[in-house]
């Protein structure tokens, strides 16, 4: 057996941090091979994992189309969605509103 007092203090953070990763590992190993099961006695029994637990598969999402051009280069676009682009919050500095980028 491992004699911890003879380690390092180096050597015992490596160990732990290897025995932490380990762990995790293994109780992520355990999960999916639960969730294989759980899928096999759902399809089993003509149902889907989804439709046993009541979660809806995640539903992909479509891209939005631009709202907004930059008028110094056009292939900048911006939804009008998220964080505002450097180039737009220049140009709405610079006076400009929201009206005089759009597409």
């Amino acid at each position: 057996m491992l004699d911890l007092n003879a380690l390092s203090l180096t050597e015992l953070k490596k160990l732990h941090k290897d025995v932490t990763k380990a762990i995790e590992s293994f109780e992520e190993r355990q999960r999916k091979a639960v969730l294989a099961e759980l899928d096999a006695l759902a399809r089993e029994r003509g149902f889907t994992i989804e439709q046993v637990v009541g979660v809806a598969p995640a539903s992909t999402r479509k891209p939005v189309a631009p709202k907004y051009a930059n008028p110094a280069d056009p292939s900048q676009t911006w939804s009008g969605r998220g964080r505002k682009p450097k180039w737009v919050v220049e140009a709405l500095e610079a006076g400009k509103s929201l009206d005089d980028l759009a597409i």
